[in-house]
């Protein structure tokens, strides 16, 4: 998905589901930090996203409290 549909989606979400999303993020971000370590993942470059995908939930929570 690219960034500008990400984004798209995730602004439509309430404050709730982007509370959940985050701590889903959370979750699956520190899953596949083990499984990398375990030698399970496939595609290393899967942590970047994930990140990238907490730091735009984040994003997007400061700017709705900023308004």
């Amino acid at each position: 998905m690219k960034h500008k549909e990400k984004m798209k989606e995730m602004n439509a979400l309430s404050d709730e589901q982007l509370k959940e999303r985050l701590k889903d993020l959370g979750l699956n971000l520190l899953k596949t930090r083990f499984e990398l370590k375990t030698g399970h993942v496939d595609n290393p470059n899967i942590i970047r996203e994930i990140r990238k995908d907490i730091a735009r939930v984040k994003t997007i929570a400061t700017a709705r409290r900023k308004k």
